[in-house]
């Protein structure tokens, strides 16, 4: 086992799987037992998941909602993933706890570190909602910083592609993957891994990021592994 404490972030939009909106629960439970899998290995799992399934702040802005609106209606967004997550959990009797960086005591507990990492130790998988609990500020920077906040030894963004690549493999069928690469490197190509604000903060913090295909069964387990698996961000 290579990690031992890790935060995994999921993309809101990973949820819908063939669905145009909303959660799909075929594919919510295959993440639960992907989760399950690496928990059962040992391993530490925090959990960012984004709200974009169910609303984005930058949509709404050009929709007519003011910014810091819009983007308060996303971290609501996350949270009602993270609670559909919990309950998948849950269901494979997995210990969870959901912490909100935006109070809401009836369903969530409020954000503290200490609280965090103690649960962390317990074997309890954590999963943190709301984002930063501020506008301007993505899911991706939210994963970074709660990354940072609990001492995680890797960031693993769980994607619908297995890596980073030259350019987008969707449209350029000629682009090719890197096994790995470093921030600078990232920087230097104007590569998109995740927003630039998070990206910083990985690299300011010295903490490596892989990319890869969560949708691939097994793949979480393999990264964890110590596999080449998708892309290393490293230094």
């Amino acid at each position: 086992m290579k990690y031992k404490r890790i935060l995994l972030k999921l993309s809101g939009e990973a949820l819908m799987g063939d669905k145009q909106f909303g959660i799909d629960n075929n594919r919510l439970m295959q993440y639960a037992r992907e989760i399950q899998s690496i928990h059962d290995m040992g391993v530490e799992i925090a959990i960012v998941i984004g709200g974009g399934n169910i609303f984005r702040g930058l949509q709404a802005a050009e929709g007519g909602i003011e910014r810091t609106q819009g983007d308060y209606m996303g971290m609501l967004a996350t949270v009602i993933n993270g609670i559909a997550l919990q309950s998948a959990l849950e269901t494979l009797n997995l210990k969870t706890r959901l912490l909100s960086a935006i109070k809401m005591e009836q369903i969530a507990e409020p954000f503290i570190r200490r609280r965090a990492v103690r649960h962390l130790e317990k074997g309890r998988i954590v999963i943190f909602g709301a984002g930063t609990g501020n506008p301007y500020f993505t899911t991706d920077s939210a994963a970074s910083l709660r990354a940072i906040e609990i001492e995680a030894d890797v960031i693993l963004k769980g994607t619908r592609v297995d890596g980073i690549y030259t350019a987008d493999p969707e449209k350029d069928k000629t682009a090719t993957k890197y096994s790995t690469i470093t921030f600078n490197e990232v920087y230097e190509k104007g590569l998109n891994v995740m927003d630039l604000t998070a990206f910083t903060l990985c690299n300011e913090n010295k903490l490596p990021i892989i990319v890869f295909n969560i949708n691939a069964s097994g793949n979480l387990k393999r990264v964890i592994d110590g596999e080449q698996v998708g892309t290393l961000v490293n230094f």
